[in-house]
């Protein structure tokens, strides 16, 4: 799980890189769910609680 204060101090494109690879990580997840059962459910709200947060950040930094 990310945290507010350590995602501040990234800078844009890592910010941008790691939405992109949370949001392939959480289609992935949710495919296997679709197919059989998830080993690890949990996680997929995890995923979206975090690109939530990257989200945030952008948006206060005033880049998207």
């Amino acid at each position: 799980m990310l945290e507010f204060k350590e995602i501040k101090g990234w800078k844009t494109d890592a910010i941008q890189a790691k939405v992109t690879e949370l949001r392939s990580e959480l289609f992935t997840t949710k495919m296997q769910g679709g197919v059989s059962s998830v080993e690890k459910p949990h996680l997929i709200k995890e995923y979206k609680k975090d690109i939530a947060r990257l989200l945030t950040v952008l948006n206060a930094k005033g880049e998207k």
